[in-house]
């Protein structure tokens, strides 16, 4: 990123500047692609995952609608980002098509018989996440992904959680669309991707000649730079030593207070994301007391984490609002280490302490 920020020209303009500003831009749509196993010009740069998800939910259905085959239904699982969730739904009362909400078990896996109920309405485009942004359970994206084949029905991956600490192969998947974020393995924010077959339905939100005119508005050469080297970087990665310290973390918190309950804890699980509750201590409470004590976490989604409200995923998992309102989120990085995991549990021991004190007072 230092070096891209001595080229200034701009990437669609033909002289010399441009040229080298643009090689730039080709290199890292080449490593961004062969991170999830897909051809350069699959890749559009955006500003992040909810462009890149709102760019495939509206490009997708308005894409279609001059086809022989217009979309008349999406269908969404119940525990999808804010960003796929929200777009649906704004998707849908603009343009009349139905929007379904396919639950999920109290595992946090997609309820595949509710699927197999509404895929075949219609032609649908179904939209699912490859992994929850929040309690890091894994979806059988591969099986979701054979079923709406089966269906003809048009599929929107979200693999922005997922990409860095799974393979994601967009290629074997037979996705329509797939959207990825550069901040979720070591890249800078504000950069990301929607990743699409190059005969998928498509019109742009964006109009202008960038980005084979899928995406307007001069790219984030900077950023795009940074996303490029981090697609090559943790592509190289082993990313089992993030396992062991969230193994280590959770072994030891249900040893200290075997009353923790670990959301997702049967299911397989992203190595870097651990979501539990307390009971009798809620969230809130927790974040700033940990804070205090050095310690971040978060009560839920990044982007939600400062409002006081319960998580639309552990509500659609079944939790009872009581425990749901005590869920917290731990995400572990390249750099973690143990020292840290011990520091962040004896912080969650003096909290315990401290709020049952005060209960026994």
């Amino acid at each position: 990123m230092r070096r891209a920020f001595e080229h200034t020209g701009n990437p669609s303009a033909i002289h010399a500047s441009g040229r080298t500003t643009r090689a730039l831009v080709d290199n890292a749509r080449e490593q961004v692609a062969k991170l999830v196993n897909a051809k350069m010009n699959d890749v559009v740069f955006t500003s992040g995952g909810s462009e890149a998800n709102a760019l495939a939910l509206w490009g997708g259905v308005q894409g279609a609608s001059d086809s022989a085959t217009p979309v008349t239904r999406l269908l969404v699982s119940a525990i999808e980002h804010d960003s796929m969730l929200k777009t649906a739904e704004a998707v849908a009362e603009r343009t009349g098509i139905e929007l379904v909400t396919i639950p999920v078990n109290r595992d946090g896996i997609l309820d595949l018989d509710a699927l197999d109920l509404q895929v075949n309405i219609g032609h649908t485009l179904v939209a699912v996440m490859a992994a929850n942004n929040e309690t890091g359970v894994i979806q059988p994206i591969e099986e979701i992904a054979s079923r709406a084949r089966g269906a003809n029905a048009l599929l929107l991956v979200d693999a922005v959680q997922a990409c860095g600490k799974l393979a994601v192969d967009f290629a074997a998947l037979g996705a329509d669309y797939l959207t990825i974020s550069a901040h979720k393995f070591g890249g800078p924010q504000g950069a990301g991707a929607l990743v699409m077959k190059p005969h998928a339905p498509f019109a742009t939100l964006l109009p202008g000649g960038q980005e084979k005119g899928r995406r307007g508005g001069t790219e984030n050469v900077i950023g795009i730079a940074g996303f490029g080297a981090a697609a090559e970087s943790v592509a190289q990665d082993d990313v089992s030593q993030i396992g062991h310290l969230r193994e280590r973390f959770e072994t030891t918190l249900r040893l200290r207070l075997p009353e923790v309950v670990i959301f997702g804890e049967a299911m397989p699980r992203l190595v870097n994301t651990s979501n539990f509750a307390i009971p009798g201590i809620a969230a809130e409470t927790a974040v700033i007391s940990l804070d205090l004590d050095g310690v971040m976490i978060s009560s839920g989604a990044a982007c939600s984490s400062g409002k006081v409200q319960q998580s639309h995923v552990l509500k659609a998992m079944g939790v009872p609002r009581e425990l749901a309102s005590c869920g917290l989120r731990v995400s572990f990085g390249w750099n973690s280490n143990r020292s840290e995991i011990d520091a962040a549990l004896a912080a969650l021991d003096r909290l315990v302490a401290r709020v049952r004190g005060r209960k026994a007072a």
